[in-house]
């Protein structure tokens, strides 16, 4: 069982940044795959960037990539997000996730096992 608590959402200015923070329970966190989504309001939950267990690769949508780094400290059982060039469509709530076993794809919700709350992240124009 693995409990995931994100943290580091707020109200921010376009081009500004913010990093999220996911803090996870358990001893077994580095085995763990993990991933970000997002959801707008009557929005699916799309997927914004994964990192492997070891943190040796990193994936993310078209959508963020070149703005977003996603990372992990596994000493820590915390993986981040850090956000930057933030555009008013990042608006949402910022989830994450954790994979026990890879099962060909990172970018799917039906593959993660674990879930946080979310932290909301708001981008004013």
């Amino acid at each position: 069982q693995v409990q995931l608590v994100e943290s580091g959402g707020g109200l921010v200015q376009a081009g500004g940044s913010l990093r999220l923070s996911c803090a996870a329970s358990g001893r077994t966190f580095s085995s763990y795959a993990m991933g970000w989504f997002r959801q707008a309001p009557g929005k699916e939950r799309d997927f914004v960037a994964a990192i492997s267990w070891s943190g040796g690769s990193t994936y993310y949508a078209d959508s963020v990539k070149g703005r977003f780094t996603i990372s992990r400290d596994n000493a820590k059982n915390t993986v981040y997000l850090q956000m930057n060039s933030l555009k008013p469509e990042d608006t949402a709530v910022y989830y994450c996730a954790a994979m026990r076993y890879y099962s060909g794809s990172y970018y799917y919700t039906g593959q993660y096992d674990y879930w946080g709350q979310g932290t909301q992240v708001t981008v004013s124009s």
